[in-house]
């Protein structure tokens, strides 16, 4: 027996006669905040307007009606029938949400048979072949960074190789993603995370904010990053290290360091350590809403790291401030093979303070903010974005054996 959601504003035998075009599965959007979900909610925004004929079903694991979801109502499903709409099945017993969920699709799967099922994680991957394989409906796997770097569970192993397409954000991790799995590269194919310029803009220093964290008359690099334990790759600690040899030709310098974790205590003993603590400004936790207004304290992005993408880079670059990476990750698409930033090896605190003084000197072409905003913009926009996302769809069309 096929098992229903439970929650009222889900009826799964709605209106048969429209064309389902798409579906897509994921673990949580709403729930939580983080880099996938705001890829995910770039995507629905692209999907959102590319008009008449895509509508598309969105089924989500751990989510609940009571998130907060800019993308339901009315008003984002005119009456030529394009829209989202979504499907909640948080359950107090994970196992049992996984049971409905699953019951659920596969019923909609066999009234509706839409043209492409888009698993939005791979711990979701073996139950969408699962479902779709027998019936002969096409599925795509949307990847976004390490979860999919290490070699997998024969199970997901066995989806990937099933799917007609994998969609993953950068060359770095379609290439990380296929040699510790075994994946045809030729079956992957780039949809890049995305910038929104009307948000992330140039703008003056606040002077409240330079008030609050000691920035008169500094030179500020900044990084945006979690301090967690176990993701020190982000490179704090390298510019940390850099900082001794940048303050020899700017003493003015000063590293506002913009998020929180457990690995903050050895951050801040490391700055103490090296004589640069009073140099070192720990913001702590910034609401999204207020990032736009610290980016705008910075001089240069600084951030050694090892990203699958890196949105962070183009949010700087938005609003004008050069950046810098590590030179061997998913950051090389951003900066656009270092055309526009700096790529310097990851643990190297010689190239970072290097890199930095040429930043702060600002002779180099890459210092230009509205350049780098227009290259951001340009490339990874969310005109960019919507074009990609179609051009996608289009190519995706008729795939499989139905």
């Amino acid at each position: 027996m096929l098992i229903d959601p439970v929650a009222e504003k889900i009826n799964l035998g709605a209106d048969s006669s429209q064309q389902v075009n798409h579906v897509f599965v994921f673990l949580e959007i709403f729930a939580l905040e983080g880099g996938i979900q705001s890829y995910v909610k770039d995507i629905f925004r692209a999907y959102l307007s590319l008009g008449a004929g895509y509508q598309a079903e969105v089924f989500l694991l751990r989510d609940s009606p009571n998130c907060s979801n800019p993308f339901e109502g009315d008003s984002l499903r005119p009456i030529d029938g394009h829209g989202l709409k979504f499907y909640y099945f948080k359950n107090q017993s994970p196992q049992m949400g996984r049971i409905t969920m699953a019951g659920a699709l596969l019923k909609y799967l066999l009234q509706n048979r839409p043209e492409r099922v888009f698993c939005g994680h791979i711990k979701l991957a073996a139950l969408i072949q699962t479902l779709c394989q027998p019936l002969g409906i096409p599925y795509t796997i949307l990847t976004y960074g390490k979860e999919v770097w290490q070699e997998l569970p024969k199970r997901e192993r066995r989806a990937i190789a099933a799917a007609n397409e994998i969609w993953t954000i950068s060359r770095y991790s379609r290439d990380q993603a296929c040699a510790a799995n075994g994946i045809d590269p030729n079956k992957v194919r780039m949809l890049p995370c995305a910038i929104d310029g009307d948000r992330f803009t140039p703008g003056a220093k606040l002077p409240e904010l330079v008030t609050k964290y000691g920035l008169t008359d500094a030179k500020v690099i900044m990084t945006v990053a979690r301090l967690w334990s176990g993701d020190i790759y982000k490179g704090v600690d390298v510019t940390i290290r850099a900082l001794p040899k940048i303050l020899q030709v700017f003493p003015e310098v000063k590293y506002l360091v913009i998020g929180r974790g457990d690995d903050q205590p050895r951050l801040a003993q490391l700055a103490q350590d090296l004589g640069v603590s009073d140099r070192v400004v720990f913001a702590g936790f910034v609401p999204t809403e207020d990032l736009i207004a610290h980016y705008r304290l910075a001089d240069a992005y600084i951030m050694p790291s090892q990203e699958g993408f890196g949105i962070v880079y183009l949010e700087a670059m938005a609003c004008g401030i050069p950046v810098l990476s590590g030179d061997n990750d998913g950051s090389a698409d951003p900066l656009q093979d270092g055309k526009v930033g700096w790529q310097v090896p990851h643990r190297n605190p010689e190239a970072v303070a290097a890199a930095c003084i040429e930043i702060l000197q600002g002779k180099d072409p890459r210092c230009d903010g509205q350049w780098l905003r227009e290259q951001a913009i340009a490339n990874f926009g969310q005109a960019a974005l919507q074009q990609q996302l179609l051009s996608l769809l289009e190519r995706g069309q008729g795939t499989g054996d139905r």
